[in-house]
């Protein structure tokens, strides 16, 4: 890309993850100004041509969009709220992890000085960004999105989710319930055939293939949910209750913990109870849409 046409971008906030994201325009040949409180930090993306932006107010001002990766929305606010007019007209890109709640009042905060907004998660790792496999997800208004779609995507594979501010949040969140869960799964079924003398290097393949084999269902299973409808076509509710039950007196017959098997258990016997039994699987969909009793 020749800098002369590329479009130049600010990066504040220089952590691990600013680095590598000031890195990756670098690397694209974006003209790419820098800030971080702590100016040390820039000392090797300015070796590789990055500018050091004096001021925050100065940073804002280089170019026409600005990606922010802080601490957290209170940090941005105190940084850019300290030069407001260089605000106005300025693209911000909000990559700091926060909740949906934060991600929509910044937008306000954001808008009412002047500025575009696109909040934004990232599901990767900083040596993965630039590569296909950094997810970066965005929402906001859609054509400020695509305004900039080619300049974000040298961090990786950019997608936009809405026009609501707060669903990379909700996405992000969404994408760690399921990394949990899975991992949790599987620890527990390491836990359980490690009593019997099984690696878990020997597990893993076969937790990997049934946990490939799980995702191919979910597709149906939301079109379902969609439905609002959840005829038993593979497997009552009953019947995975009564599967529950094995895996928890087992793990207790083994000496490992049962706590999750139990938390599953007591969802399903709360659907059950609620007069669904006779359903498939995901009308716990009921279950998981009401507040905790803990």
């Amino acid at each position: 890309m020749n800098n002369e046409t590329a479009t130049p971008v600010t990066v504040i906030g220089l952590g691990l993850m600013g680095r590598a994201l000031a890195g990756a325009f670098l690397k694209a040949g974006h003209p790419t100004t820098v800030w971080n409180r702590t100016t040390a930090k820039a000392d090797s993306l300015v070796a590789e041509g990055a500018r050091l932006a004096p001021t925050v107010g100065d940073a804002l001002g280089a170019g026409p969009l600005t990606i922010v990766c802080v601490t957290d929305y209170q940090a941005m606010y105190e940084l850019l709220g300290a030069d407001e007019a260089a605000l106005r007209g300025t693209m911000l890109i909000n990559l700091t992890s926060g909740d949906s709640a934060q991600a929509r009042e910044a937008a306000r905060w954001a808008e009412s000085r002047g500025a575009r907004y696109l909040d934004g998660a990232i599901m990767a790792i900083p040596s993965g960004i630039g590569t296909a496999e950094a997810m970066i997800l965005h929402s906001g208004p859609q054509a400020d999105f695509e305004a900039h779609e080619t300049t974000l995507g040298v961090l990786g594979t950019v997608t936009h989710l809405g026009a609501d501010h707060g669903l990379a949040s909700l996405y992000d969140v969404a994408g760690l319930a399921m990394m949990w869960a899975v991992l949790n799964a599987w620890l527990q079924g390491t836990a359980m055939l490690g009593t019997a003398g099984v690696d878990a290097a020997t597990y893993a393949p076969f937790a990997r293939q049934m946990a490939a084999g799980v995702a191919e269902w979910l597709p149906g299973y939301a079109e379902q949910i969609d439905r609002g409808s959840f005829p038993a076509e593979v497997s009552a509710l009953e019947t995975d209750a009564r599967a529950m039950t094995h895996l928890i007196e087992e793990s207790e017959a083994l000496g490992v913990n049962a706590e999750l098997p139990r938390l599953f258990k007591a969802m399903a016997d709360r659907s059950i109870a609620a007069g669904h039994g006779g359903e498939q699987y995901p009308v716990l969909i009921e279950e998981f849409g009401k507040p905790g009793n803990g």
